[in-house]
C-alpha cells in the first residue's frame, strides 16, 4: 500500500466527498458481514410482482441487416462456440464449456475467486492485468452469441449463452472475487443481460434461463443493490458514474420486479440528465477529452435511452439532445476516412457489442445517428453495414427535440480547446489536430495524458505524426507512465519532466493550463489556416512557458510549427523534443530532417538546427518509438527525438513538406 498515493487523492476530495467515502467504508464491513451469513436479506423478499417481461413494446421485429456485417457476426460467433475469444489481443486460455473468470489472458496468472472483493487489491498488483481478468465478465461474448440467435435462431448460440450465464453467476456470489469490486463492470453486466434477454426472446428455455431463475434473480437484485450503495461520487464522478447510472437504469426498465425498482429507475434517470449534461461541453464533445470515452459515454446513453423507450420509459428530452450533440460532434472531428483523433486514455471499452469486436465503431455510431436523427448535410459518407443499428432502433422512435442542431462541421471547438486545420479532401486531405483545451476532466483528471499543444497529422487518414496511444491501465506501471508522458506526445518537453504532475496511474496534482492566442484561416478556401497557443506547466517549477504556432498553407501542402519558450529565470533551458511517426511511415535521415515515406504518399519532414536529432524505434529501456493500435497491443513505429538547451525566444521551426 503506497500512503503517498492516498494522501495525494485525499488532498483533491472535498469535505462531502470525503464523508461520503467514510460511509461507503463502514457499508463495506457491514456488507462483509451480510456476505458471511449467505445473504441473510432474500432477495425473493424484495419482489413485487411476479417476474415478468412485457414483451407489447420492446419486442424486436425481423429487420434488414447488411450481409457483410451479419457474416462477420456468425463468423465470431463460431468462434466464440470453440472457445476462441481474444481480450486486448490476447487468447483466453480456457473459454470453453466451463471457463476460467478469474485468468488474466496477458499473463497467465489468476486472481483468488474466493476472497471478499473489498479485499482484492488490484491497483497494487504488478504482476496481473485486472482489466483483462474483467473484461470477460462484461459478457459481450453473449451479446455477440445473441445477435447471432436472434439472426438465425440457430440454438447453439443460446445454449451457449445459457451455459456461460449459469457458471458465471455459480462462480461469483455476491461480494466474492474481483467481478464485485467496480461498479462500471456491474453496470455493464446489466446492460449484457437485458439486451440478451431481449434478443433470446424466442427462445424456449429463455424463461427458464431469467425470470423462472431464482438464481438470476439474485444477481439481478445484488448488482442493483450494489449500484445504489456505491456511486462513484466527487472527484471519481465521470465516465464510471454515468455507467453505473445506465446499468441501474436498463436493468430496472427491462426487469422491473423489485420493490425499489421504481425508485431505482427514476434516480438513476436523473443522474443520466444531470451528468450528460454536466460531462459534455457544450459544443458535443466529452469533456474528458479523450476520443475513446467519447464515444464510450454515447453509446451508454444510447443504450439507456433506446432501452426506455422499447420499455416505456423515455429519458428526458434534454439526454436525446445530448446523444445528438455528440454525434454532431463526432463527425466533425472526424478525418476523410471517418477516424477520429487518438486523444487521452483509450481502453476500447464498449456498452453494448452485437457485432464482431473489429467491427467499424466511429462509423456505426453515425449510421445509429443517422436512423434515429437523420444525417446532416456536411457529415461524412458512412455505410451502413453494422448489426447493432439495425438492432438498436428498430421500433424506437426519437422525442422531438426543441433546439437547432449544427447546420455545419465544427473545425473550432472553443470550450473543449480543439482546433482542426484541414485542406482537401479524400485521398489528397491533410488534417491536423491541435490541442489548447484543459487537461481533463475534475480534479484528477484520471484519463488525461500529458499531452498540452500536442499535434496529431494525417495524410488521407494515415498517421503521420501520430498519437501512440494508451497501451495500458494497470499491471505495467512503466509503460503506463510513458504512453501517457509529454516526451511520448507531439510536443515540447521541458526540464526533463511532464506539463503535468503525475500522482498515480489515473491521478494528476497539477494540471497545465492552455490558452488560445490566435485562430484563423479555418475556411476551405482560405490560403492559410493558423493557430497559436501557450501553456504553463512549468512556470510553477520556475520554468517557461511553452507557446507554439502552427500554420497550414493549403497551397503548398506545408505544415510549419514553430514553438518557443518565454523568458523564464532559468535562461538557457534543456528541452527534449519528440515527433512520433504513424506505424505505416518509413523514416530516413537525411541533412535537412528525415524523409518520410508510406503506401501512396512521401513527406520532408525538416527539423530545427539548434537541437541534436536521432530516431528511435521499439525500444524498451527507456521505451521509445512505439504506437498502441488498441488496448493490450502495441508495436514499433519511428520516433525522431531532438535535445538540447534553448534560449528563451529563440524559435525552433518545423516543416512538414507533404508531395
Amino acid at each position: 500500500m503506497d500512503l503517498r498515493w492516498y494522501w495525494k487523492r485525499l488532498s483533491l476530495m472535498d469535505a462531502a466527498e470525503i464523508v461520503g467515502r467514510v460511509r461507503e467504508a463502514i457499508l463495506r464491513l457491514m456488507w462483509r458481514t451480510q456476505r458471511a451469513t449467505h445473504n441473510v436479506n432474500n432477495p425473493v423478499d424484495f419482489l413485487q410482482a411476479s417476474c415478468r417481461i412485457d414483451f407489447s413494446r420492446c419486442s424486436p421485429a425481423p429487420t434488414a441487416l447488411a450481409k457483410p456485417a451479419v457474416d462477420r457476426l456468425l463468423s465470431i460467433a463460431e468462434d466464440i462456440l470453440k472457445g476462441q475469444w481474444f481480450v486486448f489481443g490476447h487468447a483466453h486460455p480456457k473459454f470453453d464449456q466451463d471457463p476460467d473468470w478469474f485468468v488474466d489472458a496477458k499473463s497467465g496468472q489468476r486472481l483468488p475467486a474466493d476472497d471478499y472483493t473489498f479485499d482484492i487489491r488490484y491497483r497494487d498488483d504488478q504482476t496481473r492485468d485486472i482489466k483483462s481478468i474483467w473484461e470477460p465478465s462484461r459478457h459481450h461474448h453473449l451479446t455477440i452469441l445473441a445477435a447471432a440467435y436472434f439472426v438465425t435462431r440457430d440454438e447453439r448460440y443460446a445454449t451457449r449463452i445459457a451455459t456461460h450465464l449459469r457458471s458465471w453467476w455459480r462462480e461469483n456470489p455476491f461480494l466474492t472475487g474481483p467481478h464485485w469490486n467496480s461498479g462500471i463492470e456491474i453496470a455493464l453486466r446489466l446492460l449484457s443481460w437485458a439486451w440478451i434477454r431481449r434478443l433470446l426472446m424466442k427462445w424456449p428455455e429463455a424463461r427458464d434461463l431469467f425470470e423462472n431463475n431464482p438464481e438470476f434473480v439474485e444477481q439481478l437484485y445484488w448488482h442493483q443493490r450494489w449500484l445504489a450503495a456505491f456511486s462513484s461520487r466527487g472527484s471519481s464522478a465521470n465516465n464510471h458514474l454515468i455507467a453505473e447510472a445506465a446499468g441501474q437504469f436498463v436493468a430496472s426498465c427491462a426487469f422491473p420486479w423489485f420493490k425499489d425498482s421504481t425508485e431505482w429507475r427514476q434516480k438513476s434517470a436523473a443522474v443520466l440528465r444531470t451528468e450528460s449534461k454536466s460531462q459534455t461541453f457544450a459544443s458535443g464533445l466529452n469533456r474528458e477529452l479523450a476520443t475513446d470515452y467519447h464515444g464510450f459515454v454515447l453509446e451508454m446513453l444510447l443504450t439507456a435511452a433506446i432501452t426506455g423507450e422499447l420499455h416505456g420509459y423515455s429519458l428526458s428530452s434534454d439526454v436525446w439532445e445530448r446523444i445528438r450533440a455528440m454525434i454532431d460532434a463526432l463527425a466533425s472531428i472526424m478525418d476523410a476516412t471517418g477516424r477520429p483523433p487518438r486523444q487521452g486514455d483509450g481502453d476500447d471499452g464498449t456498452a453494448l457489442l452485437l457485432d464482431a469486436p473489429d467491427y467499424d465503431r466511429w462509423n456505426a455510431l453515425l449510421a445509429t445517428g443517422r436512423r434515429l436523427f437523420g444525417a446532416a448535410p456536411w457529415w461524412p459518407a458512412i455505410r451502413f453495414d453494422d448489426v447493432r443499428t439495425g438492432l438498436w432502433t428498430d421500433g424506437v422512435s426519437v422525442p422531438s427535440l426543441p433546439s437547432e442542431r449544427s447546420t455545419k462541421r465544427l473545425d473550432y471547438f472553443p470550450d473543449a480547446g480543439q482546433v482542426y486545420l484541414r485542406s482537401g479532401q479524400d485521398t489528397k486531405e491533410i488534417w491536423c489536430r491541435c490541442d489548447h483545451g484543459p487537461h481533463g476532466f475534475l480534479s484528477i483528471a484520471a484519463h488525461a495524458h500529458a499531452d498540452a499543444l500536442a499535434i496529431e497529422v494525417r495524410v488521407a487518414g494515415v498517421d503521420i505524426l501520430a498519437d501512440p496511444g494508451t497501451y495500458c491501465y494497470h499491471g505495467e506501471p512503466r509503460w503506463r507512465a510513458y504512453f501517457r508522458s509529454s516526451l511520448a506526445h507531439n510536443t515540447l518537453e521541458i526540464l526533463a519532466q511532464d506539463q503535468s504532475i503525475s500522482g498515480g496511474p489515473f491521478l494528476w496534482t497539477k494540471h497545465a493550463v492552455s490558452k488560445l492566442l490566435m485562430v484563423d484561416g479555418l475556411e476551405e478556401d482560405a490560403p492559410r489556416a493558423v493557430w497559436q497557443a501557450e501553456h504553463d506547466g512549468y512556470v510553477s517549477r520556475g520554468g517557461p512557458v511553452h507557446r507554439r504556432t502552427v500554420t497550414l498553407d493549403r497551397r503548398e501542402r506545408v505544415l510549419t510549427i514553430d514553438d518557443e519558450i518565454r523568458p523564464s529565470r532559468l535562461g538557457s533551458t534543456p528541452v527534449r523534443f519528440a515527433f512520433h511517426l504513424g506505424p505505416t511511415v518509413d523514416c530516413k535521415l537525411a541533412s535537412f530532417g528525415a524523409r518520410l515515406s508510406w503506401p501512396h504518399g512521401t513527406a520532408q519532414l525538416e527539423l530545427p538546427e539548434t537541437l541534436t536529432w536521432s530516431f528511435h524505434r521499439g525500444e524498451i529501456d527507456p521505451p521509445m518509438g512505439w504506437y498502441s493500435l488498441s488496448f493490450g497491443v502495441k508495436r514499433p513505429s519511428f520516433t525522431l527525438l531532438g535535445h538540447g538547451n534553448v534560449n528563451p525566444c529563440t524559435p525552433l521551426q518545423t516543416r512538414l513538406r507533404i508531395s
